[in-house]
């Protein structure tokens, strides 16, 4: 099929790439023309495993195209997918401004038949508003149809999830666009949940508010672990034992981050209470994850007493491994309390950004771990990274002017940190060692 996809971000260009490997030809607009160089030129714009390889293969075989040119991709094209920004408001309602923007920009250039379809994640009744606009635009009606096609990737799994996930939801009221949907996504044989536009909106927040509220509650539970002895690791493998629970999503530690999670849990609770339906569930996650991410600086003044003037080392500043994106990491939220606390602050990351160095740049960013904890009275870990999991404790003892680690994602082998001598060492909810 002939497709356009707006917007080469996260979203975008994992949508295009995914479908130009499928024997589509694919136009990928975008107005960032450093962003647009770098993609013409085979160079991935973000980081996700598989991607530089992906790329390469599409542009050689010419299926997928990267423009500014938005008249071009929109004529040339059977299918629009809108994959631009949905920014949370401060009062935590979606600003689909750019959405809009789309809208505005691609009305002239339709004219005859196409599928619009938003891959963004936007609120409940985005479908229609669509195509409210699009008629107040003085589109024909008979020239378009609006379809909601939600994404659930995992960032560092995208490619793989884009390919082999678990389903595909597709939410629209027009037979013939419903037909041509099915038709694009046949080739991946995944499940297709087929429903209206209003339940497709609803599936994407609803699925990541459910997962960020399992977080919130195995954070709570290993609160109370740490309190009482017990071992939130062993709570969470019986829990995972049970078929009505499974595993997935149990693990404990300094709250979740990310893209989706913050933001798409915060807009449901708004969404609800513009329909006078509060949820307050999930404004107990909320509040419980805003208190668990800075969980660390607490420790560290309950251990210190004062903490100003410390050096603190810490490992990992991406919400997860293997990206390299920073949005509401927890590690934001604790370089800024500890800032407050006039704390000297060293990091380490594998993928430090120039971002995060325009948001702090007066700390200290380091090569190696190791030179992160050279002289440090504290190191918290707070993006579980494949190399901290091989920590020289060791080494770490030796290096640092005090060996106190909060290990915020539970990666540490209690009985390494014995063997160690550490001076102190705090978990999320297996348990704590003083020396």
């Amino acid at each position: 099929m002939n497709i356009c996809v707006i917007g080469a971000g996260y979203v975008g260009l994992i949508t295009a790439l995914c479908f130009s490997k499928k024997e589509n030809k694919v136009i990928c607009v975008e107005k960032n023309l450093e962003k647009l160089n770098m993609l013409r030129n085979g160079t991935p714009t973000i980081f996700e495993n598989g991607l530089n390889e992906l790329l390469k293969e599409s542009l050689s075989t010419n299926s997928v195209q990267f423009t500014e040119n938005l008249e071009f991709g929109i004529r040339s094209s059977d299918i629009i997918f809108i994959a631009v920004g949905t920014p949370a408001k401060e009062n935590w309602d979606v600003d689909i401004a750019q959405v809009e923007g789309v809208i505005n920009q691609i009305s002239p250039y339709i004219e005859k038949y196409k599928l619009v379809v938003t891959k963004s994640t936007v609120p409940v009744g985005t479908q229609r508003y669509i195509k409210s606009k699009l008629l107040e635009n003085n589109v024909e009606r008979e020239n378009f149809d609006v379809v909601s096609n939600p994404e659930f990737l995992r960032e560092g799994k995208a490619i793989y999830d884009f390919f082999y996930g678990d389903k595909i939801v597709i939410g629209c009221d027009s037979g013939k666009a419903e037909e041509t949907m099915k038709k694009l996504y046949e080739p991946f044989k995944i499940k297709m949940v087929l429903t209206n536009p209003e339940t497709a909106e609803l599936i994407k927040y609803t699925s990541n508010a459910l997962l960020s509220v399992k977080i919130s509650f195995m954070n709570e539970i290993a609160n109370l672990c740490n309190e009482v002895g017990a071992d939130i690791d062993v709570i969470a493998y019986a829990l995972g034992l049970d078929k009505r629970i499974s595993p997935l999503f149990l693990r404990a530690g300094i709250g979740y981050g990310g893209s989706c999670f913050p933001k798409d849990t915060k807009a449901l609770v708004k969404m609800s209470e513009n329909h006078n339906c509060n949820l307050e569930i999930l404004k107990a996650t909320v509040n419980v994850n805003e208190k668990q991410r800075v969980l660390p600086v607490k420790i560290l003044k309950e251990y210190y007493k004062n903490i100003e003037g410390k050096i603190v080392a810490i490992l990992g500043l991406t919400f997860k491994p293997d990206t390299d994106d920073i949005r509401e990491a927890s590690s934001l939220y604790i370089i800024e309390e500890l800032l407050k606390n006039k704390v000297n602050i060293k990091v380490y990351d594998p993928m430090v950004t120039k971002e995060i160095k325009n948001i702090f740049p007066d700390i200290t960013y380091c090569d190696d771990m190791y030179e992160c904890l050279a002289g440090s009275d504290a190191m918290i870990i707070c993006t579980e990274w494949s190399e901290f999991y091989n920590i020289d404790l060791f080494k770490a003892g030796e290096l640092m002017a005090q060996s106190v680690i909060i290990d915020g994602r539970n990666i540490l082998d209690m009985k390494n940190i014995k063997d160690a001598n550490i001076n102190a060492y705090y978990s999320i909810g297996k348990g704590n060692i003083k020396n």
